[in-house]
């Protein structure tokens, strides 16, 4: 008798949690979605005032000159001391080397307008008259 009436308890008891459990899950389900539409409006707020704040005057417009593009925020390098002097190094070996060819380039293109074109040379005669 006490094992059927234990049996007719953990039945109910099944039966509750069942009739329990989709209507949790949908209040879970309920929640969730409501805190990913509050996360979306928060994004959806912070990407509109960083659009904002970028936004140029419209100042050039209206002077008839033409918009510059704006500067791009240069991105710091998070380099060592010797990582540094060793980019340092590079770059003015680099310019360097640019500037030279310039010079280069510059001062052979003077020669060439410097100097008169060569006269033509006349034909020479061959001893077979041809």
């Amino acid at each position: 008798m006490k094992l059927k009436k234990k049996l007719r308890k953990k039945i109910q008891q099944l039966e509750k949690r069942l009739r329990e459990g989709p209507e949790k899950l949908a209040r879970l389900k309920r929640k969730l979605q409501q805190v990913q539409s509050a996360e979306g409006l928060k994004a959806a707020r912070k990407s509109a005032a960083r659009v904002s704040a970028n936004r140029p005057t419209s100042k050039a417009s209206t002077s008839g000159e033409k918009p510059r593009p704006e500067n791009k925020v240069k991105r710091k390098l998070n380099l060592s001391p010797e990582g540094r002097a060793k980019l340092s190094a590079a770059m003015k070996a680099r310019w360097a080397a640019k500037r030279a060819a310039d010079a280069n380039a510059a001062s052979s293109s003077a020669d060439n307008q410097q100097s008169p074109p060569a006269p033509p040379q006349p034909p020479q005669n061959r001893g077979d008259g041809v």
